[in-house]
């Protein structure tokens, strides 16, 4: 008598990309609840696969940093961001005719409304950096990061490049303080940091496996 045996073969679930569901094969060709088109499960990025997996930890890119989590130009550029925000308080510009006065980025920005692109941007900056805790998200963030520091710099290379002057035949004579030159220097370092910001993908130092502290290539 001869018995034979069926060879199980592993079934290749399907996954909404959206939400997550799993579903049979053949059961459903779109997600119920989301109206979206399901795919194999294997092809959802990893770290959407191991959110339904109960094994299996995340990829060391994948993997939350601590909230205070300093490296890989996390931090820097976060304390950029404050002493940006400082360097808008300072003073911007000396007036010495027709009346003595000095004004700080916050007083021209009163009175030239885009000037406030500086301090709206080192505000967003902070906020943007500190909520990336994870390498991938950090990296994804660059192009913001830049954009975001570049914008207190142009503004005040603007200022700079055209100076205000006095209107109706009354003289106008000024200096620029060191505020002003302080946000073009904090604003050239920070976009310096941001297209660095999150370091390389194919070093990381990790906690896990047979070695701590083992760095991946």
């Amino acid at each position: 008598m001869s018995v034979s045996y069926r060879t199980s073969r592993r079934v290749s679930l399907l996954a909404c990309p959206f939400c997550h569901e799993l579903f049979a094969p053949r059961e459903r060709t779109a997600c119920p609840v989301c109206g979206m088109q399901l795919v194999a499960f294997e092809k959802l990025p990893r770290a959407h696969a191991n959110a339904n997996e109960e094994e299996g930890p995340l990829e060391p890119e994948w993997e939350p940093h601590p909230p205070l989590y300093f490296r890989r130009g996390r931090g820097a550029l976060a304390l950029l961001g404050v002493l940006g925000l400082a360097a808008f308080a300072l003073p911007w510009v000396h007036l010495t005719m027709p009346d003595v006065a000095t004004y700080s980025g916050l007083d021209i920005a009163h009175r030239l409304g885009w000037a406030w692109a500086a301090g709206a941007a080192w505000f967003v900056l902070v906020p943007i950096v500190l909520s990336r805790r994870s390498i991938v998200q950090m990296r994804g963030a660059r192009v913001a990061a830049a954009f975001l520091s570049a914008i207190p710099g142009t503004t005040a290379a603007l200022l700079l490049a055209r100076p205000p002057h006095g209107g109706h035949g009354i003289p106008l004579r000024f200096t620029f303080e060191w505020g002003i030159y302080a946000t073009l220097a904090i604003s050239a370092v920070a976009l310096a940091f941001s297209f660095v910001f999150g370091g390389r993908i194919d070093d990381i130092r990790v906690k896990r496996g047979t070695s701590a502290g083992q760095i991946v290539h």
